[in-house]
């Protein structure tokens, strides 16, 4: 991919309300560890997620995702909250030991009986599922065996993708094999902020390159087992990166952090080899000997689409000793995940933030999309997760009102409309996230959902927000001006 240098120019103000493509997919999106709690029930048995909240010290305020939403209980409720939505798809994932407890072997049917059920139940509100394989949560015995560095763990994923395939490949049409490699690769071997809290940068490279073989072995198993019509792809977060200035030195970072954050997937993936940049970047590290004869080539499966997970932009700059890899927007850690351009400095843009410390910026995802469209011209789009995190609280009316938040959706909806009015081939979008939930590292001190979870009750309240893209969806226009805090 192209490295950006600078921002676009601002968008035009609101003019007429924009209306998008007759067909354009209106969802949200969950990940499994996030929601559903149930963490020892029907067979399921500890995830990498579930070693790593129980370790003291790993999660803010000591969280754990054993409860978090009660989504394997609620989901009845939860399927009837996105019909009110008026959403035409949900985007989730599968708890691979909730299915396959040991990351071998025959399925478990109970865990299968929950996603039939919940299939079931959205496409009974002519809500379409579409099914992510894995949202970071590995089984820990696979973990225990080595985990992503190692390469029987992409053939493990494989068989996990033909049990998933044959239960629900007849109910599901679109799957995603992976949701953002990136930060599994790299927050969870590198700088250990994600499970399973490693910092060894060679096992992220690693780890990197076998999640890359997971998927197009994925790809090839589903293709065996589903239907002609079903739809394959994968979940990329892009990193859209822009230099501090123009200068030498600040493009030069901005190069390599292009090449370790979007290039080492998109090499592989979408052109079939790995980026040689980003092999000379990491030839200190490691001379990549993991990667076999025939890997790319079985890395490098068509895909229906790509999808797309877009925050906020990537600012860097040659070290400074002013910015660090802990300001990169991923959580701080002493170490980088970041192998052979740790020494790059991150910037906080200017302009506003969401309570994650990110800058509302959605010129970064129009500009994204451009460069995805001038790098992969026939490949169609989907930004699969866009949302933000903001200090919701319930007043005393009983209403959870958030403006910032419906600003942040209505300007990187109206970067949308504007990147396909360029002629950029995006099919649909899907709000990050339905409920507040489990964030990861953060426990849940942050709220991303569109629904408001009292966590001591698991009472849901639809915030404004919710309403308000529930307007959207319906209509499939984005209105120039309206009652954003009605």
């Amino acid at each position: 991919m192209t490295t950006a240098t600078r921002r676009s120019a601002p968008a035009p103000g609101p003019a007429a309300a924009r209306t998008f493509p007759l067909g354009f997919t209106w969802g949200t999106a969950t990940a499994a560890y996030q929601i559903e709690g149930a963490a020892t029930e029907d067979g399921r048995t500890p995830s990498i997620w579930d070693t790593y909240s129980h370790t003291p010290g790993k999660v803010r305020n000591g969280d754990t995702g054993d409860v978090a939403c009660n989504h394997y209980h609620r989901w009845r409720e939860d399927v009837r909250i996105m019909a009110d939505l008026g959403v035409s798809a949900y985007r989730f994932s599968l708890s691979w030991s909730r299915v396959q407890p040991t990351g071998r072997g025959p399925a478990v049917q109970k865990g299968l009986d929950f996603y039939r059920r919940l299939t079931d139940a959205l496409l009974e509100k002519g809500i379409q599922p579409v099914v992510t394989l894995y949202h970071w949560d590995l089984p820990q015995d696979l973990e225990d065996a080595g985990g992503w560095p190692e390469r029987v763990t992409a053939d493990r994923f494989a068989e996990y993708a033909t049990l998933a395939a044959r239960a629900l490949g007849d109910r599901v049409r679109t799957w995603t094999t992976l949701n953002e490699p990136w930060c599994s690769a790299f927050l969870g071997y590198a700088s250990g902020v994600h499970a399973p809290g490693r910092t060894d940068p060679v096992a992220a490279l690693r780890a990197a390159h076998h999640l890359n073989l997971a998927h197009g072995k994925a790809v090839q198993a589903l293709r065996a087992e589903l239907p002609a019509t079903a739809q394959t792809s994968i979940t990329l977060n892009l990193h859209h990166v822009r230099s501090l200035t123009d200068g030498a030195e600040d493009k030069e970072a901005a190069r390599r952090i292009d090449a370790l954050g979007n290039r080492i997937f998109t090499g592989p993936q979408l052109e079939g080899r790995y980026p040689e940049d980003l092999l000379q970047d990491t030839a200190r590290l490691t001379d990549w000997s993991f990667v076999r004869d025939g890997d790319t080539a079985q890395i490098h499966q068509p895909l229906d689409f790509l999808g797309v997970n877009y925050y906020t932009p990537t600012l860097v700059s040659a070290a400074t000793g002013e910015g660090s890899h802990g300001a990169d927007g991923h959580g701080r850690s002493d170490h980088s995940p970041w192998p052979g351009a740790d020494d790059v400095a991150f910037h906080l843009p200017p302009g506003d933030t969401t309570a994650m410390g990110w800058a509302v910026d959605p010129s970064g995802l129009y500009d994204l999309l451009l460069r995805l469209k001038a790098d992969f011209p026939a490949l169609p789009l989907m930004i699969t997760e866009n949302g933000a995190a903001f200090d919701d609280y319930v007043d005393p009316a009983g209403r959870v009102v958030d403006p910032d938040r419906i600003a942040y959706l209505r300007g990187h909806l109206t970067a949308v409309h504007r990147a396909i009015e360029a002629g950029v081939d995006v099919r649909g979008y899907f709000l990050w996230s339905l409920l507040d939930n489990f964030e990861w590292g953060y426990g849940y001190s942050k709220r991303f959902g569109a629904v408001y979870v009292d966590y001591p009750t698991g009472r849901r309240i639809p915030k404004a927000s919710a309403r308000w893209y529930a307007d959207v969806a319906r209509s499939g226009r984005l209105q120039a001006a309206d009652d954003d805090a009605r």
